[in-house]
């Protein structure tokens, strides 16, 4: 990878109280915590992103979405006995 920067954020003081007991029990450093989390979210939320985006595209090049009724039905029948396939 490239060369590490630093950059600086706002936290609340109950996030900073978690992150230092955090770092002092798994001796690890609270910037090494702090790059893993933000690196891990990051990498979350591009990914939402893109998908997103393909998504749209998909919708106005005219493909045939998924009725919301099926999609409401198969998140209702999750953790029962009968529970559907995805739609």
């Amino acid at each position: 990878m490239g060369e590490d920067v630093i950059v600086t954020a706002r936290v609340s003081r109950e996030l900073k109280a978690k992150l230092d007991l955090l770092a002092r029990q798994t001796n690890r450093s609270e910037a090494d915590l702090a790059n893993e989390a933000l690196a891990a979210y990051v990498d979350v939320q591009a990914w939402q992103a893109v998908e997103i985006e393909r998504s749209l595209a998909e919708v106005r090049a005219g493909a045939k979405g998924i009725p919301h009724d099926r999609i409401v039905a198969w998140l209702e029948s999750w953790g029962t006995d009968n529970e559907l396939p995805p739609p």
